[in-house]
């Protein structure tokens, strides 16, 4: 493959993506690669901390979906990262994985039973299985999500009852499923659409042992030369198409790509693969590529849905939940996942109860006083600005109003800001309603430039990879590995095809 050896390929960020991509190209024998990352580590929206004790917390991703087909998890099996059995291997509580040791509690203090909670988490279930396997009636289809599974819900036994608990449950799994979705409300997200996203069989949650994802990354990075990553080199600029200049009787070889960051520090190269984060691309790619990207690329990077999910950790100085406890879910008499609250409230009134749209907390493995609420969309993005204290208290505040527990103040508090760092802009994509997801995927995915518009021009001088590049496995970090190999295994096939050459 000597072609390979002369080209130069920059590889713009350092997540999953950026590695299995430049780990592929190594592997196929490529020289001169350089991978660019805008923060001062890599892993992308993958950040393994030890915050507490020496035990990990995952402030990004957290799970391997599925295990069939999926490189993480194979990556995870052969290096024995993974942790076997329930007790070490704690989840997030949605519907589908909802037990009696969930404690669910009404405003103003009264448990749930759990015969009740299951019935309607079942139900919820169900019906959303309708949608992710395309199983959806005709009349269901171009609703909202969050519109079809009121719909749903009405005509179910459960709804017929007097019983508000089961709506108020019902809202609850609506509001859980939103931190899924990434998303500011399931009224925002298609119902139809959603069905081609593929769930890897083997178990939604699989979690990893005590080195956390960190553990996987390493494993790739075992697999790249030394200095291969350059770190807080954020890029300005994308320079593509370049022709080769005559100077004189002489021509200049010329690179067609000139990568420039912001400290004007120029890379030239033959190929870059663009892995930055669809909420990156929203806010800077109109000003990042020159020429301009096509429309069809930027009407897929301003279609598609990019949501923020945060996690707030509470870490107590000792446990005051029962040992059979899994979590603490709270079920609002009125909450933000309500149609009726969602149509009516104003910004001023959503930002008044952010609060309102955390699930619940949930019990984190191998840390025994601390607990993990989630909370997604616009509330995330408001709970960003506020002080860590401020978040705290109030956190403390709603687990002693719903339990009635004695809740010691918290002692420390650790927050993620996906929705505000600059170098990731939210944590991952959702597909919004009215929004078709295989031409939106697609088109943001199309490398450049496209070769039946400009034939003359050098081939695949800008790809693009990252998990909203993904039709099928957007939102995970199997997507985003496999969309990174996927971009490699372009560019290695151009270079076998020249090597093969007459």
């Amino acid at each position: 493959m000597s072609a390979s050896r002369d080209a130069k390929v920059v590889v713009v960020g350092a997540g999953f993506a950026g590695l299995a991509a430049a780990v592929s190209l190594v592997q196929a024998g490529f020289q001169h690669i350089q991978i660019l990352e805008a923060n001062g580590r890599v892993g992308g929206r993958v950040h393994t901390t030890r915050p507490f004790t020496k035990n990990i917390i995952e402030l990004g991703a957290n799970w391997i979906h599925g295990q069939d087909g999926n490189p993480i998890f194979q990556l995870a099996k052969e290096g024995d990262l993974l942790v076997e059995g329930m007790s070490s291997s704690k989840v997030m509580c949605l519907p589908h994985s909802v037990t009696p040791h969930d404690y669910f509690f009404k405003q103003g203090g009264k448990q749930l039973s759990a015969e009740t909670v299951d019935q309607v988490c079942s139900l919820f279930s169900k019906l959303t299985s309708k949608a992710f396997d395309s199983e959806l009636e005709d009349r269901h289809k171009a609703l909202s999500l969050g519109s079809y599974l009121d719909a749903a819900f009405a005509e179910s036994p459960l709804a017929a009852s007097e019983d508000s608990e089961r709506q108020r449950i019902f809202e609850w799994c609506k509001r859980s499923e939103c931190t899924d979705e990434a998303s500011s409300s399931l009224y925002e997200v298609s119902a139809s659409q959603i069905g081609y996203y593929i769930a890897l069989e083997g178990g939604f949650f699989n979690s990893l042992g005590p080195g956390g994802y960190q553990a996987i990354l390493d494993i790739l990075l075992k697999c790249l030369p030394s200095g291969m990553i350059l770190s807080n080199k954020p890029v300005k600029n994308i320079h593509w198409d370049l022709k080769e200049k005559s100077q004189g009787t002489e021509s200049r070889e010329m690179h067609p790509v000139k990568v420039i960051c912001e400290n004007d520090e120029v890379f030239e190269a033959d190929h870059v693969i663009v892995t930055v984060s669809l909420g990156v691309l929203k806010q800077q790619a109109a000003a990042m590529f020159k020429p301009a990207l096509p429309k069809s690329k930027m009407d897929a990077i301003e279609r598609l849905g990019f949501g923020t999910v945060d996690k707030i950790f509470l870490c107590f100085s000792e446990r005051f939940w029962p040992e059979d406890c899994a979590g603490i879910q709270l079920v609002w008499d009125e909450g933000p996942e309500d149609k009726s609250v969602y149509t009516s409230q104003t910004e001023e009134a959503w930002k008044e109860t952010w609060f309102k749209k955390i699930c619940g907390f949930d019990t984190v493995a191998r840390h025994p006083t601390v607990l993990c609420g989630w909370i997604t969309g616009r509330e995330a993005l408001h709970m960003e600005t506020l002080q860590d204290s401020e978040v705290g208290d109030t956190c403390v505040r709603l687990i002693r109003s719903f339990t009635g527990w004695s809740v010691p103040d918290v002692s420390q508090v650790l927050i993620s800001r996906w929705g505000c760092d600059p170098h990731t802009l939210g944590s991952y994509t959702f597909v919004p309603h009215n929004v078709n997801v295989v031409k939106e995927h697609e088109a943001l995915a199309a490398p450049l430039p496209f070769q039946n518009k400009v034939p003359e021009s050098k081939p695949l001088q800008v790809l693009f990879a990252g998990e909203a590049t993904q039709v099928n496995f957007y939102t995970t970090t199997h997507g985003a590995y496999l969309s990174g190999v996927k971009e490699a295994q372009r560019l290695i096939t151009l270079y076998s095809d020249k090597t093969l050459s007459p």
